[in-house]
């Protein structure tokens, strides 16, 4: 499992296209190659962009799921709404697409930042908000999911 560190500010250009950060790319290095998956996020006006290799593990969970119930097929077709593969091109950008670009309301500064395994793409206003909003609850949070001293009830 890859485990990203970092948050990042770029500028997207009318195409939509975002020079991917070089601290990222180090990160990154032994994958670049492969591709990437970007999808509309589940909680959050952002999107994620998955490395192939972690893409891939989360289509076997997904997989796992019995598609003879409703609720599943519903939850993997909102999942995976949208979802694109995207590639570094030759000067280390990526292209985001029109749909996804729209969903996230990127204007012109963009926010990339870590997300354990995957690298969420900000419009930097809405990151700041989703920030300072998180902020208030944070400490409350924070012992609620992390507090316990069983390693089980993590997941």
């Amino acid at each position: 499992m890859i485990n990203l560190i970092g948050t990042y500010e770029c500028k997207s250009d009318a195409k939509g296209r975002l020079m991917f950060s070089s601290a990222f790319k180090k990160q990154l290095s032994s994958v670049l190659q492969d591709g990437f998956v970007l999808k509309r996020a589940v909680f959050q006006p952002c999107l994620e962009l998955y490395p192939m290799r972690e893409w891939n593990l989360m289509m076997e969970k997904v997989n796992k799921l019995n598609r003879f119930k409703k609720k599943n097929n519903d939850f993997i077709r909102r999942f995976t709404a949208g979802v694109k593969m995207v590639e570094l091109d030759a000067t280390g950008r990526i292209l985001i697409p029109k749909d996804l670009f729209d969903f996230a309301g990127i204007k012109k500064q963009v926010v990339m930042s870590s997300s354990v395994n995957i690298i969420e793409i900000w419009d930097k206003e809405k990151y700041e908000i989703a920030i300072n909003d998180a902020a208030q609850d944070f400490a409350d949070l924070a012992e609620e999911v992390m507090g316990n001293t069983d390693e089980d009830e993590l997941s």
